[in-house]
């Protein structure tokens, strides 16, 4: 194994028992052991490798009466110094992604023990190396976040922040549409810099960048963490857009009015179920190709 893959690997505590003895019988062991422990009070983004290398250089050049013997040594404390903070920036800062493709959900666990559901064609980013100086995480697509009590973050959408004091609630960013519902405790959305606390039952809805009053939410958990989508009074065109992602399809309306009212339901579990729960209602025909699906009014 290289070099510089055992130190990284050291730095992030991932070495197994083989390549802990390889990394102890490099030569500079005991120099990186030192380097390490010494490097622990510096804050990484305020530290420039190549500039600190650069400085050890200038000192032995200027150093006319330093020994030969020396610069050897120097060079290689310096170049090991250089790779330590390199590899240490690196790993500090670096986002964890989590991304779902289309039909495709997962639960993830945040630094903090609380969990997080992310529905399909969903990306959720967090820092776990600083997460108690920064505790955020930003989301596009849909989630239910599930918070360890006692914890409290941000999450961060392209329309609104939702902060979180200690509940369970689902958040839903996708285009032109944005949803929070709160389950329990108590969560803030903040809009237009304008923050509306939200109780259990509460929802705060914005489509097309207008405010949507909705009934009291009387369900405990999101309909999609039980592969359903439920749908009351939305524009039939959200209800395509959701089908399309839980069923990785393109669908084609052909005298359908996107913009009508629709309030139904539709299974992830069988797509012949599920076109016939949103065809039906609407007395809307549909024919499959392929991935392709094309609706007609009757």
């Amino acid at each position: 194994m290289e070099r510089e893959t055992l130190i990284l690997k050291w730095l992030n505590n991932d070495l197994n028992d083989q390549e802990l003895q390889a990394f102890k019988n490099l030569e500079d062991y005991d120099d990186l052991v030192k380097l390490n422990n010494n490097i622990q009070g510096f804050k990484a983004p305020e530290y420039d490798a190549s500039k600190e290398l650069e400085s050890v250089l200038s000192t032995i050049r200027s150093n006319k009466k330093q020994k030969t013997h020396w610069i050897k040594p120097l060079l290689r404390v310096a170049a090991i110094l250089a790779i330590c903070f390199s590899l240490y920036y690196y790993t500090t800062t670096i986002d964890t992604t989590i991304t779902t493709d289309m039909a495709q959900k997962t639960t993830v666990e945040l630094p903090d023990a609380s969990s997080v559901s992310l529905n399909a064609k969903s990306v959720l980013v967090f820092n776990k190396n600083s997460w108690k100086n920064n505790r955020e995480v930003e989301l596009q697509g849909e989630a239910f976040f599930k918070v360890a009590k006692g914890s409290s973050f941000n999450v961060i959408t392209e329309t609104g922040t939702v902060t979180v004091y200690g509940t369970q609630f689902n958040v839903k960013q996708r285009d032109n549409y944005f949803e929070v519902i709160c389950y329990e405790g108590l969560v803030g959305v903040t809009f237009n810099s304008q923050e509306t606390k939200l109780n259990p039952g509460d929802s705060f809805l914005i489509i097309d960048g207008k405010m949507i009053a909705k009934e009291k939410e009387n369900s405990l958990t999101p309909s999609w963490l039980n592969n359903e989508s439920q749908f009351k009074s939305l524009p039939y065109k959200q209800v395509i857009a959701e089908f399309e992602r839980q069923y990785n399809v393109d669908i084609t309306l052909i005298g359908v009015d996107s913009e009508e009212v629709f309030t139904g339901n539709f299974t992830h579990d069988s797509i012949e179920v599920a076109l016939k729960s949103i065809t039906l209602p609407l007395h809307l025909t549909y024919s499959q190709s392929g991935d392709t699906i094309i609706l007609k009014r009757e």
